[in-house]
């Protein structure tokens, strides 16, 4: 990996858990960056490789800000899973094939938006449902899981512009 992109996500990191411990907007948003970090990760890099990377990422996050342990591991790791077969689906398998990075200027703000949605959603209808989703009135979870994603996905565009700049040409 490239050692810019490490501090980077090592900084981002420290902004999620800054994030959990001290940022409610309120009971129907959840903001997480840890999907859009975990689609970040160079493409070069093995799904085994990204699922470790997630598994970790999620456990040092559940460890310092969120009170279950476990459950950013278990929301994210699906998330690593699924990695590559959301660029299929959204940005083709050329970007697979290079092992390029997935910017805003190469494929443009709706991919890219599209992209990280299906991440976030896949992030948060786990995370949800793990934590305590059938404890919960339905439409409270739905509208919960609505209003996180819209919110998340927006802060997880601009994290995408700044983890992943424009390639130099």
């Amino acid at each position: 990996m490239k050692k810019h992109f490490i501090i980077k996500y090592i900084l981002l990191v420290i902004v999620q858990i800054v994030i959990c411990n001290y940022f409610h907007l309120s009971a129907y948003v959840m903001l997480s960056i840890l999907p859009v970090l975990i689609l970040c990760v160079p493409t070069r890099i093995s799904t085994a490789g990204t699922l470790f990377i997630a598994f970790g990422t999620g456990l040092l996050v559940d460890f310092l800000a969120d009170g279950v342990i476990g459950l950013n591991a278990l929301a994210l790791v699906p998330v690593a899973f699924l990695r590559k077969n959301i660029y299929r689906l959204y940005l083709g398998e050329e970007l697979i094939i290079r092992e390029r990075d997935f910017t805003i200027h190469k494929y443009g703000i709706w991919k890219v938006g599209a992209t990280i949605m299906t991440a976030q959603a896949i992030f948060l209808l786990v995370y949800l449902w793990a934590d305590g989703a059938a404890s919960r009135p339905f439409l409270f979870n739905l509208e919960r899981f609505g209003c996180s994603l819209v919110v998340a996905t927006v802060l997880s565009t601009i994290i995408a512009e700044f983890v992943q700049p424009e390639e130099r040409r």
